[in-house]
């Protein structure tokens, strides 16, 4: 794979099911060159997971587009199977709700909001649709014509958070909870009336009116529909305190109250991520128990919880934080319990968690299962594979067994070239498991090798095909990755060895982990090595450059540089640092790369996003220019318009630009051949 293959990837959405289980919907989207813009569709896909011709079956089993937007989002299928409703936005707009005939038809708009739509719910019986979309206060965000953003009035702050990567400023437009009816998309559509020669016609409103259920200026997520369709349940975000991680609430409104009305359910320390109700009105919970101060969040895997009501004084913990990573939307069964994914070593999986705790494995292998939905006994899941980016697969959940693969949406890429990563454990030398993986380009060798380190600090590679990995080793370089201990997927210990104790035994994995893989692997080049990193990536390579002077070059990315500036300027600067390095300033410096600069040696590119908020653009700036003044061969690459998330979703154009970029580095200091 090279830059110039970005518009190969694929990338699958949340599959939605029909309620007869013989069909699914996903959205496909890929980067676009052209458009320099994400584009994609949703595409209809047949289910059985028994048909012999498999996802390419011209018998009635093959997947087919099913809609032609720009930009096709999000799909879900109404209660009744008849309707499917979904985000489509068109270039440079914002997404707004539709709803299209699953029988056939065109779609019909159900939303013209401001600043479009984020998610949304059916209600159970059909007829209505919960949304999520932002109130902009009035003069703000285009809300009033002829306002430009520098005319707005200022913004008066008295919270510790006010701007969000990838968002900007957000107190000013709080994320509310909307209910509109759902249109009849069998009727005459709407046509306005033309002018008489008394003046201009009433215009006829295109799209139905929606009613605002929310009322506290704070964001809402997680919107959730009782049973009987009477209430919402929703995340409500409420203030947070000094050094404490922002968490909500979790607030049941009834619909035929006034708007704001509701009850809040007790859910003592935890913080709420994900809600859903099951079909006896239980109230499951994804939820992060973040101790009494709001503040231990380093580490913390979520869990599920219940309450049998949604009254009930407290919640059930079903699953073990300490060695279950579960997340993501909790997807209620007819019979009881709900589906969760399961992170561990590198893969996600598909887990039952029945209303006594036990827990059920429905996938396995080396996959990472973004996301699923369930119709019938039919169990749909989008995931990838050392073999594909994205693709949705099937399980019978009544009779269990493998997961099927129904589309094959990265033929395309594997053509283009990919390589098969080998998976790797070291042991450290202080007896600790390393574990990874090995990528390297076809032929004997030697291969000069770079040292790759994730973000997170707690994430961690997987399984599934990788751009970054594919990019690099298709121009000649050997790549070594590896989740040190502070990453995600191999229990709380493992991530919370690192609390107050940054660039300590992260580091010595990470580098025990490239001794080994060298000594394993006689193609490798021990004598050239590189290092790079994203994120908390770039604060381990900046850490590693300072302390250890094998590399040749070094790519730093959108790094937590200077622990100190941080606080106050990122948008987790509020709580983010003092949990993670400590609050004192000696704790502070020994543990921050912009102490260190001045120790740095090894030739190093500087990269970030002029619009980074997570890692602020100050963090690169002054790290770049301390090098500089020390004489250290370096370059600071700015990014225009672009955020933290830049590698994963910014414009696709500055994405095969990014990769030139960092090629370009490497055959300057780390040449192949």
């Amino acid at each position: 794979m090279q830059a110039t293959d970005l518009p190969l990837i694929r990338t699958v959405s949340r599959p939605t099911v029909h309620p007869d289980g013989t069909w699914a919907v996903v959205s496909v989207t890929r980067p676009d060159l052209d458009a320099d813009a994400t584009v994609g569709q949703l595409w209809r896909v047949p289910t059985d997971p028994t048909d012999p011709a498999g996802p390419t079956s011209k018998a009635g089993g093959a997947p087919r587009r099913l809609t032609r937007g720009f930009r096709d989002t999000a799909p879900r299928i109404s209660p009744d199977g008849a309707l499917v409703a979904f985000l489509r936005a068109q270039p440079e707009a914002a997404p707004q709700l539709w709803v299209l005939p699953t029988g056939g038809g065109e779609a019909v708009q159900v939303t013209d909001r401001t600043l479009g739509v984020s998610d949304f719910r059916w209600s159970p019986d059909g007829k209505r649709l919960a949304f999520l979309s932002r109130e902009p206060e009035p003069g703000r965000y285009g809300s009033v014509e002829g306002i430009a953003a520098g005319a707005e009035a200022p913004r008066r702050i008295t919270g510790w958070s006010w701007t969000r990567n990838g968002l900007g400023y957000h107190r000013d437009r709080p994320q509310h909870v909307f209910v509109v009816d759902v249109p009849d998309v069998a009727a005459e559509p709407v046509v306005q009336p033309a002018p008489t020669a008394q003046g201009e016609a009433e215009p006829r409103p295109a799209v139905p009116e929606p009613r605002r259920v929310t009322t506290d200026d704070v964001d809402h997520s997680g919107i959730a529909f009782t049973p009987d369709g009477g209430s919402i349940g929703v995340i409500a975000e409420r203030e947070q305190g000094a050094g404490q991680v922002a968490r909500g609430i979790v607030r049941v409104l009834p619909l035929a109250a006034p708007a704001g009305g509701g009850s809040d359910v007790d859910l003592g320390t935890l913080g709420p991520q994900a809600i859903a109700f099951g079909p006896g009105g239980e109230l499951y919970v994804v939820a992060q128990d973040l101790g009494p101060e709001g503040k231990d969040f380093v580490a913390r895997n979520a869990a599920l919880y219940v309450l049998s009501a949604w009254a009930d004084p407290g919640p059930r913990r079903l699953t073990d934080p300490e060695t279950q990573e579960v997340g993501g939307e909790p997807v209620p069964l007819a019979d009881g319990g709900v589906l969760l994914a399961l992170a561990d070593r590198g893969t996600q999986q598909v887990v039952r968690v029945a209303d006594d705790g036990v827990t059920t494995q429905l996938t396995s292998g080396d996959v990472v299962v973004s996301e699923f939905g369930v119709g019938g006994a039919t169990l749909a899941v989008s995931y990838a594979d050392a073999g594909s980016y994205g693709d949705l697969g099937v399980v019978d959940l009544a009779a269990g067994g493998e997961l099927r693969r129904r589309t094959d949406f990265s033929a395309p890429l594997r053509a283009a070239g990919v390589v098969t990563p080998k998976e790797l454990t070291v042991t450290g030398r202080d007896g600790y498991a390393v574990h990874g993986w090995l990528a390297v380009p076809e032929g004997t060798g030697n291969h000069p090798t770079l040292l790759m380190i994730h973000g997170g600090p707690y994430a961690s590679y997987g399984v599934g095909l990788f751009d970054e990995t594919q990019v690099l080793v298709d121009a000649g370089y050997a790549v070594v990755y590896c989740n040190p201990r502070g990453s995600a997927g191999y229990g709380q210990a493992h991530g919370r060895a690192v609390r107050q104790a940054m660039g300590t035994v992260d580091l010595t994995d990470v580098l025990d982990f490239l001794d080994g893989a060298v000594a394993a692997d006689g193609r490798l080049d021990g004598s050239r090595v590189g290092v790079l990193g994203g994120s908390y990536g770039g604060y381990l390579t900046a850490w590693a450059i300072a302390n250890d002077h094998r590399f040749a070059g070094a790519i730093v990315e959108r790094g937590f540089l200077d622990p100190e500036g941080f606080f106050g300027t990122s948008d987790i600067g509020s709580f983010f640092g003092l949990e993670y390095v400590g609050e004192t300033p000696e704790q502070v410096a020994a543990q921050s790369p912009q102490a260190v600069a001045d120790q740095v040696r090894t030739p190093t590119l500087v990269m970030h996003s002029e619009l980074d908020l997570r890692c602020p653009l100050s963090q690169a700036e002054r790290y770049y220019s301390t090098l500089k003044r020390h004489g250290v061969e370096t370059e600071l690459v700015v990014f225009p318009g672009e955020n933290h998330e830049l590698s994963r979703t910014g414009r696709p154009r500055h994405r095969q630009q990014r990769f030139e970029l960092i090629l370009d580095w490497w055959k300057r200091y780390l040449p192949v051949g």
